[in-house]
């Protein structure tokens, strides 16, 4: 009897598809979703030029706020949203936060209901908003929020008006004290400054904003040992992009990076 052929992996089989758009010289929302998601979960790039990242993803210490508003201008990220919805995707994410805080509330549902009508009829969510839906699910009402060291104090504000308007309590945020330099911030830093100038306000739950900022790693030790609940921008990305792809049977099977993944959104 000829025993069957054995094909090896070759990437093909997915259980669900998650396209995402990135700034055109940053990896890490599409590393860190790929590390977060379980086995055939695959995540699909595509790529707007950013104005504040250079080649190599090289950034000044403090972006400009006129770049980070015209990467959700038209027409770039609607081509790219257009392009990705081509693709047999499941749902569509945008890997980006600080576009969110300088439109606010408002301004945000007005991009999401331009960008819907190039989706194909995908569902699309974003960082900012799959945040506000894992507080919710999480019933953390006290918030405290972690911007990434090139965010300066002007953009972390408006971060925070963005959540209080959302109907949630900022107890604390700003820029987190670390290197400017994506390359030189990694997770043991990340979690002592978080230990040290975050816990002490008692929050609910803890966002690290910011999606090119190094963060996945610090999840589970930090929620085991300080008692909050730990969301980061890629890891809320990914949870909410399940759940509206219709694969929320999945998100058992990812155990290492916080109790986001027991909940689902309200």
């Amino acid at each position: 009897m000829t025993e069957p052929t054995r094909v090896p992996d070759d990437g093909w089989r997915a259980r669900a598809r998650i396209g995402v758009v990135v700034p055109h010289a940053d990896v890490g929302p599409e590393s860190e979703m790929q590390a977060l998601a379980p086995r055939d979960v695959v995540i699909h790039g595509s790529r707007v030029h950013f104005g504040a990242m250079r080649a190599g993803g090289e950034m000044d210490p403090k972006i400009p706020h006129a770049p980070v508003r015209a990467f959700v201008e038209p027409p770039h990220v609607d081509t790219a949203v257009e392009l990705l919805a081509a693709a047999p995707l499941d749902v569509i994410a945008l890997g980006f936060t600080s576009s969110a805080y300088v439109l606010g509330a408002a301004g945000e549902k007005d991009l999401f209901d331009r960008l819907g009508e190039h989706t194909r009829g995908l569902p699309i969510t974003g960082t900012t908003r799959a945040a506000v839906a894992g507080f919710a699910a999480l019933g953390a009402r006290r918030i405290a929020v972690v911007n990434p060291p090139w965010f300066d104090d002007e953009l972390s504000g408006l971060g925070a008006d963005y959540f209080a308007e959302h109907g949630l309590e900022v107890v604390q945020h700003g820029p987190c004290g670390l290197p400017s330099d994506q390359k030189l911030i990694t997770p043991e830093a990340l979690s002592d400054w978080i230990r040290t100038s975050v816990a002490r306000a008692e929050p609910d739950a803890v966002l690290v904003a910011g999606n090119g900022i190094r963060a996945v790693g610090v999840i589970d030790d930090l929620e085991r040992d300080c008692g909050f609940a730990v969301l980061t921008a890629n890891q809320v990305l990914l949870w909410h992009s399940l759940h509206l792809a219709g694969a929320s049977h999945l998100l058992p099977e990812i155990t290492d990076y916080g109790r986001l993944f027991t909940v689902t959104p309200t």
